[in-house]
């Protein structure tokens, strides 16, 4: 199995998002992941460094500047989505990624007391 690192980076950015009230409560997640299409875009627009900021994880087994090194997406790349971090939160469960389960689980915390 792979190992995951949590990526801190996008941890400070998706909380910025949250303080700053970009975020979808109400969008189901598989409706809004955005597509192969949305990344290659955001790749171009921001480079792997922006791409990677909208992935709580970091596959370090994994190519530098390659999608295959980011995992866990938690938005859209213009908001935070709520489904998102619901969703990554039991995927990390599932397996075994504790630090990566609990940064999700720490940024729901944060967007639910924020906009509740």
């Amino acid at each position: 199995m792979p190992i995951y690192r949590v990526n801190e980076d996008a941890v400070k950015q998706a909380r910025k998002l949250i303080d700053d009230g970009k975020v979808d409560v109400d969008t189901e997640w598989s409706d809004a992941a955005p597509s192969a299409d949305d990344g290659n875009a955001e790749i171009e627009k921001h480079g792997y460094e922006g791409y990677g900021a909208w992935h709580l994880a970091i596959d370090t087994d994994a190519s530098e500047e390659t999608k295959g090194r980011y995992k866990f997406p938690y938005g859209d790349f213009s908001t935070v989505n709520r489904a998102a971090l619901i969703h990554g939160k039991q995927r990390a469960a599932q397996n075994d990624h504790d630090a990566i389960e609990k940064a999700f689980g720490d940024l729901l915390q944060r967007l639910d007391a924020k906009h509740s």
